[in-house]
């Protein structure tokens, strides 16, 4: 049904696996064969994929800033994306 990646079962997936499982969720509800309360549980799935999407993005945004902050820009510091959003 939907790939899943090799994660640990409480890490969020990476942004792609969440984007895939978001399409997935998307076009299965645009089918319109799902049961209302499916619906609702597919609905309350894809929120849950899009914040983690959204997270990640956020995480990537604020890694471009770090690097753009950097006088020379060839210097790398760790950066820590174990945050929850």
């Amino acid at each position: 049904m939907f790939a899943r990646s090799v994660e640990a079962p409480n890490a969020k997936p990476s942004f792609e696996t969440a984007l895939a499982q978001l399409e997935n969720i998307v076009e299965s509800m645009e089918s319109g064969e799902i049961p209302l309360a499916e619906l609702l549980a597919k609905f309350e799935e894809g929120n849950k994929l899009l914040k983690v999407c959204e997270s990640r993005l956020k995480e990537a945004e604020l890694k471009i800033e770090q690097l753009k902050k950097q006088k020379d820009g060839a210097t790398f510091t760790t950066f820590d994306t174990t945050s929850d959003a």
